[in-house]
């Protein structure tokens, strides 16, 4: 009940009028039924924007520090993920994909719409990196459509580390639903996933013109938060 609250009367407005989206394509949401939208991901803001403009209820899976930061602003958080019906996921450990993916076809078991991030991460610098395998097993498992869908101006709204958006007008747009009823009974085949994974990724990239990196962003993180770390390292005295 709370969803349809903040979407119609809280959030949904606020962020209209804020914002003014463009919207490029909205027909090709199903009307009904299970499928996948899978996007790239730019930055915080895309947690609302899209959701505030669908016509149907999406449930994305956010990742487990969503619902455990420290203090009031962790509780406000936590709080706002449960009640927009976000799902938690632990995206540390050898489980961690395979509780995502379970946790990802419940949605689609139930006819719903699931939000994916097939980058597994913010961008760090606005452009689109290799996507991970998990929005092909799921969409192959379930046998639903891929709708591609490009968050455009959002990384310079909210990059990363900013706390508040910039007001500023973006675009949010949909491809054409993508069809992989050809792989059925192949969701295990790893190069079948890769191809597959891999068009998703070309639809979004087509629909961003971002630049491609062929490479996971969780990857690049991890070697400039090492970087940094090393930066800042004191010198030991002779």
């Amino acid at each position: 009940m709370f969803y349809y609250v903040l979407k119609y009367v809280i959030l949904g407005p606020l962020l209209r009028v804020l914002f003014r989206p463009r919207i490029e394509g909205l027909e090709h949401i199903p009307a009904d039924g299970a499928a996948i939208v899978a996007g790239n991901h730019l930055s915080f803001s895309d947690h609302f924007l899209m959701p505030a403009i669908l016509k149907r209820r999406i449930t994305f899976l956010a990742k487990a520090e969503y619902f455990t930061g420290p203090g009031i602003k962790g509780r406000l958080t936590a709080a706002f993920f449960r009640s927009a019906g976000q799902i938690p996921v632990d995206r540390s450990g050898k489980e961690a994909g395979k509780a995502a993916i379970r946790e990802g076809l419940g949605v689609l078991g139930k006819g719903e719409l699931l939000g994916i991030y097939p980058e597994g991460t913010r961008s760090p610098d606005g452009r689109l990196y290799k996507g991970k395998v998990g929005v092909a097993v799921m969409a192959l498992t379930a046998g639903v459509p891929v709708v591609p869908c490009a968050m455009v101006g959002t990384f310079e709204i909210q990059p990363p580390g900013q706390v508040l958006p910039k007001i500023k007008r973006v675009t949010i747009r949909f491809g054409e639903p993508l069809d992989f009823s050809r792989y059925e009974g192949m969701e295990n085949e790893k190069a079948v996933l890769r191809a597959v994974t891999d068009e998703i990724m070309y639809e979004i990239l087509a629909l961003s013109g971002q630049q491609y990196v062929d490479e996971y962003a969780v990857k690049v993180k991890a070697a400039q938060e090492d970087g940094a770390k090393g930066r800042r390292m004191p010198r030991l005295r002779r």
